[in-house]
């Protein structure tokens, strides 16, 4: 039975097989594609998460992952096979979502 992620939910997802600088390895991931989206494809569009820098919007969205501060890297925005998901950890709260997509909005000038 195929698993269908839903928008807001945190992955672990597998990234490597990347060039240059994409994010890689397995990481965290939110789903930012829609329900019926995510269920009619074989891909989701999520947005890698880090814990590395420091939060600055519009481009590094603080999230909270599993009761650990992380950022959102939106301008790594990307469609994966749902084959990368690996398992659930958890998902965005209303206003990192809200915040994520004022991100977005952002630096995509939509």
């Amino acid at each position: 039975m195929e698993v269908i992620p839903e928008r807001g939910e945190i992955w672990w997802a597998a990234l490597d097989r990347t060039p240059g600088s994409e994010i890689r390895k397995t990481r965290p991931c939110v789903v930012i594609s829609v329900k019926v989206l995510n269920e009619m494809r074989r891909t989701v569009i999520v947005v890698p998460l880090s814990s590395s820098p420091r939060a600055c919007p519009p481009i590094l969205i603080p999230i909270s992952c599993n009761g650990q501060a992380a950022v959102a890297v939106s301008d790594q925005i990307r469609a994966v096979a749902k084959e990368r998901l690996r398992s659930r950890l958890g998902e965005v709260t209303l206003e990192e979502m809200t915040a994520l997509e004022d991100g977005l909005r952002q630096i995509m000038q939509l």
